[in-house]
């Protein structure tokens, strides 16, 4: 047993003890109250871990609200596509027992593949760039078929575009390599991940979905529709992309973890963590089933995931040694909740915990408040780009909420300008300068608007958040 598992023991058993005999009262908590209740959200389980040590778990709200059955940090959760980790953790797992390579072609491993997809190699399939089509037409939630079927009806697709030269989000790259497990393992997927991570970490409470089985302490998913809950539908076909129950403690055991070379080594987990490079040179912000960034000045990886009547989100503070994970059973944003939380321990992650500063260009500031009515108007503003007045024209959720938050507006003030980080300096192909950020108050609601501009000031884009 190496010495990393040794010591994790240790000091992760300790302080959760601790922690779950007396969880505080604290800002933490009164904000994570006040979103459920603005937002509709049943239940929600937290974990907060520094260094591999939970500093902080709790469960809110209602898991089953026909039972009165109350959320825990053990309480389990259908966590989406925060499952995709887990499936690149799979394939990089063969590649270290040295079965698979990740530039081996598809075809390597699934016999019957169509010509227009020989190019496409198991990076691509983890990194979102294969040109592959999101989803398999062939999947039926009401149907359980083998993810081999799933995989056959999208052969006679054509390609969205040639592997490698563009990122884009596909669910069904995740069928394939979870086929590619099974075919190079011998075994499903699920009980590849359950042997090889879940069973040596004492992740007891995390396997695939399972809709028959008994799962202890399940939390129940819940919609806000016509001003109620609603029981979430529950689909019998699994999905790899989005395939497991967890909860905040065991994903706070696979933290610990990855502090380790227990499952993945120092240099498997480097590669999992670099962005991927596209033909043209081009990074984009994805490894192997984590999103990767930086937030002023803080970098991270991260992943959410949405699946119906739930929302989950973790993400892990690299320098910092501090992850957050957010599991929720209804609406509302988990990433938002995740990165609050953050900034309560890392002040001036999030714009909600920067310093206040005074405004360096106030005639800036109240040309992109109008820009903000001319939007939720519909008239046409000399303050924005032709690309974004042509991008923002169809998008008509957006310009809704902005005419919600401005009826009932009760200020906009002035937060920070900043240089955008390398995943912002370009916006609809217009290069962007910097991002000049402020506080809007609505109402109850508080929300934080940052706008991209070229360097003479034109508004490229902006971004709405309760960070």
């Amino acid at each position: 047993m190496s010495q990393g598992r040794r010591g994790r023991k240790s000091r992760f058993l300790v302080p959760l003890i601790l922690l779950l005999g007396a969880a505080r009262a604290d800002e933490i908590d009164d904000y994570v109250k006040g979103q459920m209740q603005k937002l509709h959200i049943p239940a929600v389980s937290l974990a907060v871990i520094r260094g591999g040590s939970p500093i902080k778990a709790q469960g809110y709200g209602l898991a089953n609200i026909e039972h009165g059955i109350p959320a825990r940090p053990d309480t389990v959760y259908k966590i989406g596509s925060v499952s995709k980790q887990f499936l690149a953790t799979g394939i990089l797992l063969l590649v270290q027992d040295g079965k698979v390579a990740l530039d081996d072609k598809v075809s390597k491993h699934l016999t019957g593949t169509p010509d227009t997809w020989q190019a496409i190699t198991l990076r691509h399939l983890l990194t979102h760039t294969s040109g592959l089509a999101r989803e398999g037409p062939g999947f039926n939630p009401y149907k359980v078929q083998p993810d081999l079927d799933v995989i056959q009806t999208a052969y006679t697709l054509p390609l969205r575009f040639q592997p490698g030269e563009k990122w884009e989000y596909c669910n069904l790259g995740y069928f394939i390599l979870a086929e590619v497990i099974h075919q190079v393992s011998g075994k499903s997927w699920s009980d590849f991940l359950a042997e090889r991570v879940f069973a040596p970490l004492g992740m007891t409470a995390t396997r695939a979905t399972s809709f028959a089985d008994i799962v202890p302490s399940r939390a129940a998913g819940y919609p806000w529709k016509a001003d109620r809950f609603q029981n979430t539908e529950n689909w019998p076909a699994v999905r790899p992309s989005g395939a497991f129950l967890s909860t905040a403690l065991d994903l706070a055991k696979w933290e610990a973890a990855l502090l380790t070379d227990d499952v993945l080594t120092r240099s498997t987990k480097a590669e999992m963590w670099t962005p991927v490079t596209l033909k043209n040179g081009k990074p984009e912000e994805y490894g192997f089933g984590w999103t990767i960034g930086e937030q002023r000045g803080h970098r991270f990886v991260a992943h959410g995931g949405g699946i119906h009547g739930f929302s989950t989100f973790i993400v892990r503070l690299i320098q910092d040694q501090l992850t957050v994970i957010v599991l929720m059973n209804g609406p509302g944003n988990s990433g938002e909740i995740a990165m609050h939380v953050a900034g309560e321990y890392l002040p001036g992650l999030t714009l909600a915990s920067v310093k206040p500063q005074p405004d360096p260009h106030p005639a800036l500031s109240a040309r992109l408040k109008q820009c903000l009515f001319d939007l939720a108007e519909k008239r046409d503003s000399q303050g924005i780009t032709a690309e974004f007045r042509e991008n923002y024209a169809n998008s008509r959720n957006r310009v809704r909420e902005l005419q919600r938050r401005l009826k009932a507006l009760q200020s906009f003030t002035f937060v920070t300008t900043e240089d955008p980080p390398r995943s912002r300096r370009d916006r609809l192909g217009v290069p962007v300068s910097r991002l000049c950020s402020y506080k809007l108050l609505s109402g109850d609601e508080t929300r934080f608007y940052t706008f991209e501009l070229t360097a003479d000031d034109q508004v490229a884009w902006y971004q709405s958040s309760a960070e």
